[in-house]
């Protein structure tokens, strides 16, 4: 075909696949020749084998196809096992770690005929310290994390879907850095056997791609709910909740622009749109994730602490300390306090549909010894709500930037529908 097979979206590819105007193996061979050409600068990839995509793509071209995203290659990032690559969790304790089976999200891919790619680069064990990857609109800034190598992966072309999660704000934030779209749904939806955890009660995997079109079709499979195309248009306007009280005073300018762009672009299409103000025993949630988060990592990852505590970072030391140390009593408060937000949260809601808040404080900051702040996902991981992250232009540096768009817990659809209108309208 004319058209760069990487310029398409994943359903856009998917289709022309069924219709064999494009072949699977053609589409692996491009986003191939991509990372080739692209990787030395990015380096998005902690592992990826060519002959074992190229293989995987011809099986799935042998076959008939098996759901909406038969034949197109996706990404893992390399906290999640795989049978069939490396699985080091962005660490060299674990180099050359090969699980024995494939984590479930992989294995449910797999058996819908799509194409693993690779591995992607994450943060150490999903947490701060950056892995090696750059920012793929300029190399010189952040990809944002942990989900780094996966954001950076779609933003650059080199495949049109791949896996992150979230912890704390490990998926919005690297997305709307790499300017590509994102889910988080609805905590406790999939299966996460095979994914490293880190805090039980709220670990959730998620989803980027180009468009939110490829996002439900990925959620589904992964689901096991086959979902159709989102919906064009709205059953009614929706009603957007504006939030006005919320980190504003990390806010940068070039987020705070992009909301209110936001905003007025949504009235003029007919939503309903005004300002919410959480109540302020909300505005000590990133306390309450850090004491919860903290112990789970002490949990989680302490048997390598007691084993290779001198071979893990710093801050991630201070953190699994911190959980050791936690009295019973301080990590009791911060339980009930999630679960009182939690159980207030559909009233703080209201008549609204969605909220409205910044995805990340401004663009990717500068260097590569930080991924940024993940201050506007901690409250919504905790919270166990839905939400996506929404490409919404570029700030004074040529950085992407984008918008948050939050729903109540069980309402994904709702999210995607309403991030679609606001992505394809913009």
């Amino acid at each position: 075909m004319a058209q760069d097979p990487t310029t398409l979206t994943a359903t856009e590819a998917a289709a022309l696949i069924r219709s064999r105007k494009l072949s699977a193996a053609e589409l692996a061979e491009a986003c191939l020749d991509r990372v080739r050409r692209r990787e030395p600068e990015v380096e998005a990839w902690a592992h990826i084998d060519p002959d074992r995509v190229r293989a995987a793509a011809r099986a799935a071209d042998a076959v008939a196809p098996r759901s909406a995203l038969h034949g197109i290659p996706f990404g893992v990032k390399d906290v999640i096992d795989s049978a069939d690559l490396p699985t080091e969790y962005g660490s060299e304790i674990f180099a050359g770690n090969r699980p024995s089976q494939d984590a479930a999200c992989i294995a449910k891919m797999k058996a819908a005929g799509a194409v693993l790619m690779g591995k992607t680069v994450s943060t150490e064990f999903a947490t701060y310290r950056p892995g090696k990857t750059r920012n793929p609109v300029n190399a010189g800034h952040t990809p944002g994390g942990s989900s780094s190598g996966s954001a950076a992966a779609v933003g650059d072309r080199m495949v049109p879907i791949a896996f992150g999660n979230q912890t704390a704000g490990s998926l919005i934030r690297p997305a709307a850095y790499c300017g590509v779209c994102a889910l988080k749904p609805t905590f406790g939806t999939v299966d996460l056997g095979g994914i490293l955890a880190l805090e039980n009660s709220f670990d959730t995997l998620g989803y980027m791609a180009r468009s939110f079109d490829d996002i439900a079709a990925f959620y589904g499979i992964v689901r096991g709910v086959a979902m159709p195309p989102v919906p064009d248009t709205l059953p009614r306007p929706p009603r957007i909740g504006v939030l006005a009280n919320f980190n504003t005073d990390v806010t940068e300018a070039p987020s705070r622009e992009a909301v209110a762009r936001a905003a007025t672009r949504l009235g003029s299409l007919g939503a309903s749109v005004g300002d919410v103000r959480l109540p302020d025993t909300y505005a000590s949630l990133p306390a309450t994730h850090a004491t919860i988060l903290n112990v789970g990592l002490s949990r989680n990852l302490g048997e390598i602490y007691r084993t290779n505590g001198n071979r893990i970072s710093e801050r991630l030391r201070g953190m699994i300390e911190d959980g050791l140390a936690c009295p019973p009593d301080r990590l009791a408060a911060a339980v009930d306090h999630a679960e009182r937000c939690r159980r207030g949260i559909n009233t703080v809601f209201g008549d609204w549909d969605v909220f409205l808040c910044p995805s990340a404080p401004g663009e990717a900051p500068e260097g590569l010894g930080t991924t940024g702040n993940p201050i506007f996902q901690l409250a919504w991981t905790l919270m166990h709500l839905p939400c996506a992250t929404v490409p919404f232009g570029l700030g004074p540096r040529g950085l992407p930037v984008g918008v948050q768009i939050i729903g109540r817990e069980g309402e994904d659809e709702t999210v995607l529908r309403i991030a679609k209108w606001l992505h394809t309208r913009q």
